[in-house]
C-alpha cells in the first residue's frame, strides 16, 4: 500500500491508511523572453545574428578591403586594440584573424590558455574583464565550450567575434565558405566549379596570382538574397556531430536558397541533424550524395571530441573517403572544400586535396578578406569614402 504524509487537525501525523495522493501543483511554463544577445552591434556570435543585408555588407566590404591599397587600408583601424583569446589550438583561424586586424592597422595581442593565468584556473569572465581593463576594444574568442562567446559578451559588453565555440558554431568560417562558393558560381547555369573564376577575368586572375591576392576577389557577387543559391546543393561529409563548421553552414546556406545534404555514418551524423532547419537533409550513401552535389565539403574526424566513441577507420574510409576515382565518376564538376586541418589519406586523398577541383587553399585566402570585414564591423570603423 502506498504511504503519504497527510495533514490533520493539530500537529503533523503519519496516516498509514491514506489512499489519495496530494493534489499536484499545476506547472506553468513562462514565455521565453527575447534574447538580449548580441549586446554589442559589432559582435558576431552566430550566423543567425546576420540578416541577409548584413551578409551582403560583409561580402562587399571583404571585396573592397581586399582590393584597397595596403597603405590606405592600414589607416582604417590604426592603433585600435584587438585581443585574440584562444583556448584551443588554431592555425588558419588565429593567423587569418591576426593578419586581418594588422592589415587594417590594428595592434593585436594573443592570449593562449597555455601561457596565461587561464592555466592557473582563472575564469573566462575574469580573463575577459582583465583584457578589457588593459584596453582591448574587441575580443576574438575561440573556446572549447559551446556558448562561451555569449558569456564573454555579457560580462564585458565588448564586441565579441566567435572564432569557434565547442561543437556549436564558427560563423566566419561559414562566411568565407560562402565567399569561396560565390567566387566560382555561375548564376545562369547554377553551377560552380574551380575554373570559373579564372575564365571570367583571366587578366585579373593573372594579376591576383602575381600579387598573392584571392583569385575570386574581382567578382561582383557580393549582394545575396533568399534565392542566390537556388539550385545549388552543398554536401557536407564526415563528422557532422562534432562540427561547428557544419552547423554554421547548415544555418546560413539554406537562407540563401541553397540545399545542404549531410552525409556520414550514424555514429557521426545523428538523424536529429535534420532538425537544424529547412533545406537540410541526410543521405547515408556517399556516392548518391556526390551525384547531386554542386559543392562537396569534407570534414575531418575530430578525435579530440569523440569521448570514447569507437569508429572503424577502415570501414569509414571505404564508405566515406573522397578519392579521385569517386570524384571523377560521381561529381566531375563539383567544387571541393575543406575547412581544415586536412587529414590526408583519411577523409580525402592527397590527389583530391591538390587536384583541379579543390579550392581548399583558396578558402584560407578568402578567410583574411572576410575577417578584415568582420573586425572592421566590430570596431565600427567608417569607410574612408563615407567620412566627412
Amino acid at each position: 500500500m502506498l504511504r503519504f504524509w497527510t495533514l490533520e487537525a493539530g500537529p503533523w501525523t503519519l496516516n498509514m491508511n491514506a489512499a489519495v495522493a496530494p493534489a499536484r501543483r499545476p506547472i506553468q511554463t513562462p514565455p521565453i523572453p527575447d534574447s538580449p544577445f548580441p549586446y554589442h552591434p559589432g559582435s558576431l556570435l552566430s550566423v543567425d545574428d546576420l540578416a541577409l543585408d548584413e551578409v551582403s555588407r560583409i561580402l562587399e566590404r571583404a571585396t573592397a578591403l581586399d582590393r584597397e591599397d595596403p597603405l590606405q587600408r592600414a589607416r582604417i583601424l590604426a592603433k585600435r586594440r584587438v585581443a585574440l583569446l584562444f583556448y584551443e589550438s588554431s592555425t588558419r583561424t588565429r593567423t587569418s584573424f591576426e593578419l586581418a586586424a594588422k592589415s587594417l592597422g590594428a595592434d593585436t595581442t594573443l592570449i593562449s590558455s597555455l601561457s596565461s593565468s587561464i592555466e592557473k584556473g582563472e575564469s573566462l569572465k575574469d580573463t575577459g574583464l582583465t583584457i578589457k581593463a588593459l584596453g582591448a576594444e574587441t575580443i576574438i574568442l575561440r573556446h572549447n565550450s559551446s556558448g562561451a562567446p555569449w558569456l564573454l559578451e555579457e560580462a564585458t559588453r565588448l564586441p565579441i567575434l566567435n572564432a569557434g565555440d565547442g561543437m556549436h558554431e564558427h560563423p566566419t568560417q561559414a562566411l568565407l565558405d560562402l565567399r569561396t562558393i560565390l567566387a566560382h558560381f555561375d548564376p545562369q547555369s547554377r553551377s560552380c566549379h574551380p575554373e570559373l573564376s579564372k575564365n571570367r577575368h583571366p587578366e585579373r586572375s593573372r594579376s591576383a596570382a602575381q600579387n598573392g591576392e584571392v583569385e575570386g576577389s574581382a567578382f561582383p557577387i557580393v549582394h545575396v538574397t533568399a534565392d542566390t543559391l537556388a539550385g545549388v546543393t552543398v554536401t557536407i561529409v564526415g563528422d557532422i556531430q562534432h562540427s561547428r563548421v557544419a552547423r554554421s553552414n547548415m544555418r546560413l546556406l539554406p537562407r540563401l536558397g541553397g540545399r545542404v545534404v549531410l552525409c556520414g555514418p550514424p555514429q557521426l551524423l545523428p538523424e536529429i541533424a535534420t532538425q537544424t532547419g529547412p533545406g537540410v537533409s541526410i543521405e547515408r550513401d556517399f556516392e548518391a550524395a556526390l551525384r547531386q552535389s554542386t559543392v562537396v565539403m569534407m570534414l575531418r574526424i575530430q578525435a579530440e571530441r569523440l569521448a570514447g566513441l569507437q569508429l572503424d577507420l577502415d570501414e569509414y574510409q571505404a564508405g566515406y573517403q573522397l578519392t579521385g576515382e569517386r570524384l571523377r565518376e560521381f561529381a566531375p564538376r563539383a567544387l571541393v572544400l575543406h575547412p581544415g586541418p586536412i587529414i590526408r589519406g583519411l577523409e580525402l586523398t592527397a590527389g583530391v586535396a591538390d587536384g583541379p577541383q579543390s579550392a581548399i587553399v583558396e578558402q584560407v585566402r578568402h578567410g583574411v578578406a572576410i575577417r578584415m570585414a568582420v573586425v572592421e564591423r566590430a570596431l565600427g570603423a567608417i569607410p574612408q569614402k563615407d567620412r566627412l
